[in-house]
This record gives C-alpha cells, sequence and structure tokens, in this order.
C-alpha cells in the first residue's frame, strides 16, 4: 500500500500547528503538507481544557497571531473566545482540509539516504499507518495531554466526596452550594477560585507559598478609542508593539532590579485586597520572575477574597480526611469537592520516540539550537514558546524562520538540514532557567541549551527576533547535504547559493538595530 508523502508533515492542530500552517501557506506556498492531531478536534490546550473562568494568561494582543488581528472587546480571554479564534484562522486560510484527526504520532524515524522522515501513526480504531515527510515541526507544547500532574497525597482514599483535576473537568460537575477546596496557588487556581463563587458555598484555595498575582485590565482601553479613528489590523499591531515592549520591560526590571518589582506587586495586592487584608497569602519568598506571574483580570480574584465568597489558606497538608484535609498546623478544612490545581505533566514532542538512521535519538543529550532544532536531528524543529512572555510570539517568529530555512535549501538545491556543535567554547546549561515545581519536575527531559548564540536560550524577543527573521541562514552550524537518493525525486535548483547571501546581507542593519534593543 503507498504510503501518502508531503513536504511538511506538522504534529498537534492546536495554536502554534494551526499557526505553522497559515505561515507556510503564506511563505512557503508550493509546499505540501499535513496536520496530525491525536485528539478530534482543532485547538489543542484551549479545546482540551473545559474548567469554570479558563482563560488566557497572557494578553491576546501578543497571544493572537502577529497575521491575523484579535477583535474581541476581552484581552485577557475566555477559553472559547479562543478556540473560536483559531478555528477562524484555520477556516480563514483553509487549513482544516488539511488535518487528519484521530491520528496520534507514535514515532519518528530519519532516513538520510532518502531525506525522509516516516511516522507511524496510531488512529483512534487502534489501527496503525504511516506518513512521510521532508520536514518535521513539532507543534505540541510541553505537557502531557493525557493527565495533569497530581501529587501523591496520603489518605486521599479516605475522602468521600469528590476530587478532580483540571485537566480533565466532568461535564456534568454540580458544585452549587458546595464547599469548594483549591490547592494550588497558580494560573490555573486564580482562574478557578472567582469564577467558582458564583455557584459554590465558599471556595477556599490551599496553597504550600504563596505566588505573585498581578491585577491587570481585562480590556484595553487605549485600544478601544484607536478603534475608533484606525483600521482593526493597525490597532492591533499598534498594541502588540506595545505589550511586547512592556512584557519585556517587567521581566527585566525583575531579573535586574527584585527588591523594586517585589516591592510594586505587593503594594498593587495590598490596595486590591483592602485594610482587613492578610498580606502573608501573597508575599512570596522568591523573586519576581523565578516563577511566572499569575494575572488575573480586573482583580476579580481579590474581589471575591473581601466580599468572603473565597479564601486563601497558607499550610502543609498532613493528610485527606473523610470530610476533607487536615493540614499540617493541626486545622481541618472541610470540602465536598476538592481540585487538585497542581500543575502539568511535561512531555516533548507529544511522547514521540524518534530515531536518525536507525539510532534512537536522546533528546536530553542534544543541544537545542535558536531554541527551535536539535543538534544532530535532521529537519525537524520543535515550537515551543516563551515562559516570561506569550507563546505565540515565539512561535510566529520560529515559524517564519523555518520557511525562510525550507526556500534556502530550495534554492540551493539542499534537502537535509542537521545543527552541529563543534565550537569548544560552547557550554551546557538547563534550557529553561526557571523555578516552577512542573519546570523543576521535568527538567531532565529537555534538551540543553549553550552559553551562546545559536545555542543559548533568552526568553527575549529582541534577541529572538534579530536571530531568527534575520541573521543569515547558513551560518556554519547548520550542515546542509543533499543525498544521492533524493535527488531522482528532486530536480536541482538554478538559484546561486550568493543570490540568497546578498538578501541576508541587506537585514543586517535591521538585526543589529533589534539585538541593541535585546
Amino acid at each position: 500500500m503507498a504510503i501518502d508523502t508531503v513536504d511538511v508533515i506538522i504534529i498537534g492542530a492546536g495554536l502554534s500547528g494551526i499557526g505553522a500552517a497559515v505561515h507556510l501557506r503564506k511563505d512557503c506556498p508550493n509546499k505540501t503538507y499535513m496536520i496530525l492531531e491525536g485528539r478530534d478536534a482543532i485547538g489543542g490546550t484551549w479545546d482540551l481544557f473545559r474548567y469554570p473562568g479558563i482563560r488566557s494568561d497572557s494578553d491576546m494582543f501578543t497571544l493572537g497571531y502577529n497575521f491575523k488581528p484579535w477583535t474581541e472587546p476581552k484581552i485577557i480571554a475566555d477559553g472559547h473566545l479562543i478556540r473560536n479564534y483559531i478555528n477562524e484562522t484555520a477556516d480563514e486560510y483553509d487549513v482544516r482540509r488539511h488535518i487528519r484527526f484521530g491520528h496520534k504520532v507514535m514515532n519518528a524515524e530519519w532516513s538520510s539516504d532518502e531525506a525522509l522522515w516516516t511516522l507511524t501513526v496510531q488512529k483512534k480504531d487502534g489501527s496503525e499507518s504511516k506518513v512521510r515527510g521532508n520536514f518535521l515541526i513539532s507543534c505540541t507544547g510541553y505537557y502531557n495531554y493525557a493527565a495533569g500532574y497530581t501529587p501523591d497525597f496520603p489518605g486521599r482514599d479516605q475522602f468521600k466526596g469528590t476530587f478532580i483535576h483540571p485537566q480533565h473537568w466532568p461535564k456534568d460537575l454540580d458544585y452549587s452550594d458546595k464547599e469548594v477546596l483549591i490547592i494550588g496557588s497558580g494560573a490555573t487556581a486564580v482562574t478557578l477560585v472567582p469564577a467558582m463563587t458564583d455557584k459554590a458555598k465558599h471556595v477556599t484555595m490551599l496553597q504550600r507559598s504563596p505566588s505573585y498575582v498581578a491585577t491587570v485590565p481585562e480590556q484595553d482601553p487605549i485600544s478601544v478609542q484607536l478603534r475608533k479613528v484606525l483600521p482593526e489590523k493597525a490597532v492591533y499591531h499598534l498594541a502588540r508593539g506595545r505589550n511586547v515592549a512592556l512584557q519585556a520591560g517587567v521581566y527585566r526590571l525583575s531579573k535586574s532590579q527584585p527588591k523594586f518589582m517585589k516591592k510594586v506587586l505587593l503594594t498593587m495586592v495590598e490596595k486590591q485586597l483592602g485594610k482587613n487584608g492578610d498580606m502573608s497569602h501573597f508575599t512570596p519568598s522568591y523573586n519576581p520572575w523565578d516563577e511566572r506571574l499569575c494575572a488575573v483580570p480586573n482583580g476579580d480574584l481579590f474581589k471575591v477574597i473581601r466580599k468572603g465568597k473565597a479564601s486563601v489558606v497558607t499550610d502543609h497538608i498532613d493528610t485527606f480526611t473523610k470530610d476533607g484535609i487536615k493540614l499540617k498546623s493541626g486545622k481541618e478544612l472541610k470540602a465536598d469537592i476538592i481540585i487538585s490545581a497542581t500543575g502539568l505533566s511535561l512531555q516533548l514532542l507529544g511522547g514521540v520516540s524518534v530515531a536518525v538512521d536507525g539510532k534512537p535519538v536522546n533528546i536530553t543529550q542534544s543541544m537545542s539550537y535558536r531554541s527551535l532544532m536539535l543538534s544532530d536531528v535532521p529537519n525537524a524543529a520543535m515550537i515551543f514558546g516563551y515562559t516570561n512572555a506569550s507563546w505565540t510570539l515565539k512561535a510566529d517568529i520560529s515559524c517564519e524562520y523555518l520557511c525562510r530555512l525550507m526556500n534556502h535549501m530550495d534554492k540551493t538545491g539542499m534537502r537535509q538540514v542537521t545543527p552541529r556543535q563543534h565550537d569548544p567554547e560552547v557550554t551546557e546549561s538547563p534550557f529553561l532557567d526557571m523555578q516552577s515545581g512542573y519546570i523543576q519536575r521535568a527538567k531532565h527531559i529537555f534538551p540543553k541549551q549553550g552559553n551562546k548564540a545559536p545555542w543559548a536560550t533568552k526568553q527575549n524577543y529582541f534577541f529572538d527576533l534579530a536571530q531568527l527573521r534575520y541573521t543569515k541562514i547558513d551560518d556554519g552550524v547548520l550542515e546542509f547535504s543533499r543525498p544521492s537518493a533524493a535527488i531522482k525525486r528532486v530536480p536541482a535548483a538554478t538559484t546561486k547559493v550568493s543570490d540568497t547571501q546578498s538578501t541576508t546581507k541587506a537585514r543586517k542593519p535591521a538585526a543589529k538595530k533589534a539585538l541593541r534593543q535585546a
């Protein structure tokens, strides 16, 4: 039976996967592609998570695509609005017909002789098939869709009520007039608390230690006014640029002046809590941006605390009981429903096993090239967004770079590209420099990063913009080749390498400017 073969295979039909398909359509219109999606719907994260109040923790001017303006009034947007936005994008750019739903990728094997990836795919009925492609783009995010992270709580089996992880929210859950206890202090917890007070008798957030929580506007008043006089696209890009600069500035200031930023953030919380608020529940022991900040639109979390509909307890769990949780302090919290908002189980490449020319690839021994490709792994990319800003900011420019790379390969007649690390001055360090529990638990599954470009992971949009949009493709680190078996299937290119290099040189001033900003 013939195996379907395309130029590019995209894994995942979420925010990144649909974006990657659109960038291919716009910048590589001659490339054929398919998207393999293990689930039955578009949207990824925004289709999977259905808990009350699910929303973005970044503004939609930066979480939205750079090619499609976000036009809804809310900039901290509800999950269903983001899901609609992704679906609209897929339909607007005719992406849906390229998606194979219910196709979970199990393994991917690269053949240098043929310059092709062969993917083994498991369908929903349990049968397997194979697809092939010259380039592989993983848009699977970084967590396991099958299960979230739940600690091994002592005595959990004793609890007689309902126990839930937000990643698997029951459709028919009725929490009306119930005592709800939410374990956790991250983005999910601070979203659930105000969302569930509409029906619950009372909602308690139990945390081991406080997180930084910042109030942000639900709508952008500047953009509301500008829409009256400017086209939607202009308003969107102005807001996007402003918020990118604001995010970068806050992060940089948090790292360079942590005491100052801590004071600013805690002063904001104190005003929100009011004179009777207990600041001990919102005063972290770590510095801002050692872990990700939690954003609450219009201070909704603090509003329900002030009204007495919700409360925060900072303590450690001793054991679950039949009626709730007993704390180390001896206090017992009664609950009808306990929600374990305790984080994600991380997973790279969607759990796909990778092999190159018959040899299994250990991702943890690879080094990340431009936070996008992996050393010694040909024709493959892993879209990985920012941890200190909106995911899509990085996804967009990463896809632009991949299109530049593929166009360069077409012009020069190359079929294979592999990052090689031969610089003796490059030293290894962890891929992500964050202290968040879910990052620390999974640091053993990530590749390494280097101490300088193109191996460094800067988490800096302006640096990455220069690196990905303007730098020379053939940089001496990427190894290009043209396997003999692949030549028979692909005509030789007629464009000279120098034509591509001259275009790169013309872009250098812009690159230098972006690097100065970084």
